[in-house]
């Protein structure tokens, strides 16, 4: 059962970055053998830790269209619910880039400053398809690079058994982790194929798991090397996001999930319970919190928590997370909820609370959160499918000093310098520039500033 505390009560330490990762040595192997080997190493990894391992790691885009078709004609409310999501995350993303406008200004006679915002020439997106294909990271991943402006969009996900291949895979008993097979067609989740298409990936790879980080960061013979590797994944593709970082961009190094729900009277104690739940059931240490002044509504969210999890599927899951990593707080007023919430920069931050004045006060108190969701219409799920946002935000309390993915992670903003000949400005920045470089002791500095100074 989640538990229930005062704030008062509260550890600290519950408030500090929740810390997951792990397996640095074997990522590191992994690393080193990719930089090296290349595309065996790609093979090698993938016969330890895959399904299958393909002669080559291309899925042709005739594939990625015909995973879109099936799905369209067989599951066809799937198909549209992906379209429409895709749809409203260009949108969204497409206003983010109309935000980072090029200008140059004279800041002084002479001399003009600018600024650029230019778009990466590639980018890499990773997506896992483990016990949940993530179909949605798909949209989320790709959407934005593609918003900006970025030349080449590359995905990396697992492999699967390509449908020509599985009789045969069944006699060898190939197939499965440990025994992979091996020398068929590249092949992915059909789910992720087909979001790959509606979203205009340019090049699709069946590699999963850390060497497929390796591979994008490094490139291959048969994967190039990207500028920015973007996406979730398990603790060893977020350990090998780390050891890259510096080769290429990361969007962040993601760790559970985790939602906290500030709750007035006015909220519904069942929509409550169901987007807690909706966070829990991600993983074992997923952390769902409410925040909430009033005792009685919280006993009712916590008998609603009991109640539904008797009939969701995903009842194991969430059951550890609620009863290991949950937590109801109950605060002396809302304003000190908005204080936990700025000390916990929780990734998801719902404001259940009715419109009005309160809610508009509470809202401008907050301000350490990936993405805030107000009202009670406003679930944290549609911010994971389909509302435009994307639903690859901060954790562990990064909330403190990044956002979420956007088209930022995909342009580069640069800056430019014009100065103008005999002009008052740029005799001064030159002056300037030498009594500078005097005073750091570096004469050739000083010398390039003055040359030009001379007649």
């Amino acid at each position: 059962m989640i538990k229930i505390e005062k704030y008062s009560d509260i550890d600290k330490a519950f408030f500090e970055g929740r810390n997951f990762e792990g397996s640095n040595e074997v990522v590191l192997s992994v690393l080193e053998e990719v930089q090296k080997r290349k595309d065996a190493a790609l093979r090698l990894y993938g016969n330890k830790f895959d399904v299958s391992v393909p002669a080559s790691f291309e899925v042709p885009q005739e594939e990625l269209k015909a995973a879109a078709e099936k799905l369209k004609l067989e599951k066809r409310e799937i198909y549209d619910a992906i379209v429409y999501s895709h749809d409203l995350a260009l949108k969204f993303a497409k206003k983010q880039r109309e935000s980072f406008s090029d200008f140059e200004v004279e800041l002084e006679k002479g001399i003009f400053t600018g600024q650029k915002t230019i778009a990466v020439d590639k980018a890499g997106c990773y997506v896992p398809a483990g016990r949940f294909p993530l179909v949605s990271s798909v949209i989320m991943t790709v959407t934005p690079a593609v918003a900006a402006g970025v030349k080449e969009v590359i995905m990396c996900t697992p492999p699967r058994i390509h449908p020509d291949d599985k009789v045969e895979a069944g006699k060898q008993g190939a197939g499965v982790i440990g025994h992979a097979f091996t020398g068929g067609k590249p092949y992915a989740d059909e789910g992720i194929m087909a979001a790959a298409y509606i979203c205009g990936v340019n090049h699709l790879y069946a590699v999963g798991g850390s060497q497929a980080i390796g591979a994008m960061a490094y490139g291959t013979e048969s994967i190039p090397k990207v500028d920015v590797i973007v996406g979730p994944g398990n603790k060893f593709v977020a350990a090998a996001k780390r050891e890259v970082f510096g080769t290429v961009g990361i969007d962040m190094l993601a760790g559970p999930t985790e939602v906290m729900i500030i709750a007035d009277s006015s909220a519904n104690p069942a929509w409550v319970a169901a987007d807690l739940l909706a966070q829990a059931e991600h993983d074992i240490v997923a952390q769902p919190i409410l925040v909430t002044p009033d005792e009685a509504f919280a006993r009712k969210v916590s008998d609603q928590i009991e109640n539904q999890l008797e009939t969701l599927t995903t009842k194991t899951i969430a059951r550890q997370s609620v009863d290991t990593y949950g937590k109801i707080i109950i605060v002396d007023n809302l304003e000190q909820a908005a204080e936990a919430a700025n000390l916990k920069a929780p990734e998801h931050l719902e404001l259940a609370m009715e419109a009005g004045e309160e809610r508009s006060k509470i809202e401008s108190l907050v301000h350490n959160y990936g993405s805030l969701f107000i009202g009670h219409y406003s679930a944290e799920v549609l911010g994971d499918y389909a509302a435009g946002l994307n639903h690859t935000l901060p954790t562990s309390g990064a909330a403190k000093f990044t956002g979420g993915l956007s088209v930022r992670m995909f342009l580069k903003t640069v800056t430019t310098l014009r100065a103008e000949a005999d002009k008052a400005g740029t005799l001064r920045s030159s002056a300037a520039a030498g009594s500078l470089g005097d005073a750091e002791g570096l004469a050739g500095h000083a010398r390039a500033a003055r040359i030009r100074l001379e007649k």
